[in-house]
């Protein structure tokens, strides 16, 4: 057998155990094998040299017990233990047809418009996992032919791919429509050439009365001479917007008028409306319809994933496929998702944003993507409950429950837990007999983390601490409280400016039964800090000083507040609230 590089070793007993933990502690070839070449497709070349030491790899991780394998995952890639104990393996349905393909091909086709969604995730999920699941190629293809009612964003392009990447949806090929415009063209010449389509010069008013009486316009009887004389005044700019128009050939009885004759190609007045990439090149611009019939035929699309409400683009788009002699890749149509509990409308969000309603495209109370990962979503989660809907032809619902369900699972193993004192309030404790300190777990469940150590300076007996006007509202004089990890205290006034009480007992067992535990800070060894909340407002307050070695990104938990993602750690330490 082939020596094999340290390196490449240690990956396959990464995924073998792994995959083994996943199932039971039996690993199986292939699913580890495709995992080795997603994360080096360097090595496929050598696939027949590896399959040797990966069913070597495999049949001694299958020897362990599933606590030797979990433990050795724990010592070796704890992050990813995290991940995938929690995230189930879900099996969507085999897509139908494939025998008619050499390779599955599905595509992703956003336009750059505005930054993607949670209703975005879904497209983009599915047919990343089919394309992995057949061992085939994900296509992203931006749509970017409206550079009138749906002007692109020149930075949305960027915006687009990086939140691909963060779902973990890294493409195989990309494609930009506005570099394509000559080969639209091309096709458009050929149709009209064949007299599939035709050029309209009537108005919309006039063309959409003979429309809902289905009957053919006087320009559908045209030559193929004139139509393509039309056309070279069209593309020569030597025509207006709105002055004629491309339309496709189909059945002008068919029971839906929006079938009817539907335009491919119109005029847009560039010099008013200037395509942020190809500028005024351009005078005529291919619609959706047009130029994603053509993109996907040119680019062997194999199966294409989107909601029941394109139906009827499928059935305008097959006109072309028609003409032209090609066959359509295979079309499903997955119901509706319900999304409750975002504002997800692009058009609305712009609009918050231009009126300052909305700080920017990531604020936190919106449903892009962008906003979900400043608030400290993790990309397994929503993949998750995007594979649970699944292709489902029925609608389906999302709600904000769905996600932070999905995303505790994640996050609770992950998260180390730190005090956050919230609208602070002073608690003064006398006769407290010595100098405290507290050691804490970062996390309960895991001891092997280690200690956190808050000190608490004691002078003359008096301690000063923060405390959450929240616990102050529930305290009642006479009441023992407990400070987590720290001490028992007798409530003994209420003031404006702080509580007044003395020590009880260090021992939680003389605690009374069912007394609160709050958490607490030192008053002088705290940081200051701030929330941003779902709804952005600002929560400000105290951190305990073990933040200071916090990272940006980094997912925590504020005891008794919330998980949350860390945003800045300047001078005020800022935290993104993901939820309870």
């Amino acid at each position: 057998m082939e020596f094999l590089d340290p390196d490449v070793e240690l990956l396959i007993r990464k995924h073998a155990l792994l995959n083994a933990y996943k199932h039971g502690g039996r690993a199986e070839l292939n699913p580890v094998l495709s995992k080795v070449l997603g994360e080096r497709p360097d090595l496929k070349p050598r696939v027949k040299l590896l399959i040797p030491h990966i069913r070597r790899i495999v049949d001694e991780v299958n020897l362990m017990s599933l606590g030797e394998q979990e433990n050795v995952i724990r010592l070796n890639w704890p992050e990813l233990l995290a991940v995938e104990r929690v995230v189930e393996e879900k099996v969507l349905p085999p897509l139908p047809n494939v025998e008619r393909f050499d390779v599955v091909r599905t595509r992703f086709a956003p336009n750059p418009d505005a930054p993607l969604h949670l209703g975005s995730a879904r497209p983009i999920v599915l047919c990343h996992e089919y394309a992995r699941m057949y061992n085939g190629k994900f296509i992203l293809r931006f749509e970017d032919t409206d550079p009138k009612t749906k002007k692109p964003i020149i930075e949305v392009y960027d915006w687009i791919r990086e939140d691909l990447l963060w779902l973990k949806a890294e493409w195989d090929e990309e494609y930009i429509q506005s570099d394509r415009i000559p080969m639209y063209y091309s096709y458009a010449v050929k149709l009209l050439e064949m007299g599939a389509a035709y050029v309209c010069t009537c108005s919309r008013d006039v063309f959409s009365k003979f429309k809902s009486a289905g009957k053919p316009c006087p320009c559908r009887s045209r030559s193929s001479e004139d139509n393509l004389d039309l056309w070279d005044r069209m593309v020569e700019g030597l025509l207006g917007e709105g002055e004629a128009v491309v339309r496709i050939k189909t059945d002008m009885a068919h029971p839906n008028p929006a079938i009817r004759d539907w335009v491919a190609l119109r005029i847009i007045d560039v010099e008013q409306h200037p395509h942020p990439r190809v500028g005024s090149r351009y005078w005529v611009w291919p619609t959706y319809n047009f130029a994603c019939a053509i993109d996907d035929h040119e680019l062997r699309i194999s199966h294409i994933l989107r909601g029941k409400e394109h139906m009827s683009n499928t059935v305008k788009q097959q006109y072309i496929y028609k003409y032209l002699g090609w066959e359509y890749p295979e079309a499903i149509h997955f119901g509706r998702l319900k999304l409750t509990g975002w504002v997800l409308s692009k058009s609305k969000i712009a609009e918050g944003i231009r009126k300052g309603l909305f700080k920017s495209w990531d604020d936190p109370r919106l449903g892009t993507l962008r906003a979900l990962r400043r608030r400290g979503f993790f990309p397994e989660a929503i993949r998750e409950i995007i594979l649970q809907v699944g292709v489902k032809p029925v609608e389906s619902s999302i709600s904000l429950e769905n996600l932070y369900s999905a995303n505790r699972k994640i996050v609770e193993p992950i998260a180390n837990r730190f005090f956050f004192i919230d609208d602070p309030f002073t608690l003064r404790i006398a006769g407290v007999p010595r100098a405290l300190v507290a050691k804490i777990p970062y996390h309960p469940s895991y001891p092997e983390r280690g200690f956190r150590e808050i000190a608490v300076n004691v002078s003359g007996g008096f301690a000063e601490l923060f405390i959450s006007r929240r616990d102050v509202d529930q305290m009642r004089v006479g009441s023992v409280i407990r400070l987590m990890g720290l001490l028992n205290f007798k409530v003994e006034s209420i003031g404006r400016d702080a509580v007044s009480s003395t020590f009880h007992s260090f021992d939680l067992k003389e605690l009374p039964s069912r007394a609160p535990i709050i958490h607490w800070l030192p008053k002088n060894r705290c940081l200051p800090a701030k929330v941003v909340m779902p709804d952005a407002s600002e929560v400000g307050g105290f951190c305990e000083e073990h933040c200071s070695k916090l990272k940006v990104d980094d997912r925590i938990q504020l005891v008794r507040f919330g998980f949350v993602r860390v945003d800045d750690v300047g001078e005020k330490l800022t935290f993104y609230y993901t939820h309870p």
